[in-house]
């Protein structure tokens, strides 16, 4: 499993040279409400099992969660499934509050 910084992360969607990747935010309804990363698709981590079959298996993914914790877990699900190009944020959406976008809401 490969993973990422947000600062790695951030760089990568500025990249217009690269495909921007799948960003599937693995966190609750009401946690994706207080803050996510534009443009990101959420399913929660306990519906992955049974929507997976949506993913596209041709486009890079970056799993995020809040700490990175439980992207880890789907992200390594993923590829024991067939999903060659996931990578995990490492500290999640905390990380990206924090060093990408300050004025992003915290929990």
């Amino acid at each position: 499993m490969q993973h990422m910084t947000a600062l790695e992360l951030a760089a990568r969607l500025a990249d217009e040279s690269q495909p921007r990747p799948l960003l599937l935010d693995v966190r609750e309804n009401w946690e994706f409400a207080t803050c996510h990363i534009a443009g990101s698709t959420q399913i929660p981590m306990h519906l992955v099992p049974i929507r997976a079959g949506e993913l596209p298996d041709d486009r890079d993914i970056v799993c995020i969660c809040h700490h990175g914790v439980r992207s880890m877990q789907v992200a390594a699900f993923l590829e024991r499934n067939g999903f060659e190009n996931v990578t995990n944020l490492t500290g999640g959406i905390d990380a990206w509050a924090v060093q990408v976008d300050p004025a992003m809401p915290k929990y």
